[in-house]
């Protein structure tokens, strides 16, 4: 899905009263593929019915899941890895009650992708016949 922001720029001028005046700086667009547009694209490029892309796509999801909680990194050549990181134990701070809070040394799932990956990225190479 197409989404247009506009980011909006506030002036404030005092003359008798206060004076607020709306003008765009910019326009930017960015697009967002959620799950379900995921599951379309698959459907209509390789012709296998919807219930089966999304029942391949949780089972992959799931499986991802396990074997990161299992401690097992999965590698796919030319797209990446999911890794587990290890975070340290530090000390951290409530702001509220301002208290030191103990962080106990913790693992999270993280994505590294190939330099493949990155480089068609980074020049915005689209293979049209995949």
């Amino acid at each position: 899905k197409k989404i247009t922001c506009l980011i909006i720029r506030f002036q404030y001028c005092i003359l008798q009263n206060i004076v607020l005046i709306f003008y765009p700086i910019t326009i930017f667009k960015f697009y967002s593929m959620r799950k379900a547009d995921l599951i379309t694209e698959i459907s209509d490029k390789t012709g296998i019915p919807k219930v089966d892309v999304i029942v391949t796509l949780e089972t992959l999801f799931k499986e991802i899941k396990k074997s990161l909680i299992e401690g097992e990194n999965i590698y796919i050549r030319g797209f990446g890895s999911f890794i587990i990181k290890k975070r340290a134990a530090k000390i951290g701070r409530n702001i509220q009650k301002n208290t030191a809070v103990e962080i106990p040394e913790h693992y999270i799932p993280a994505f590294k992708p190939a330099k493949e990956f990155m480089e068609d990225v980074k020049n915005k190479k689209i293979d049209e016949n995949s």
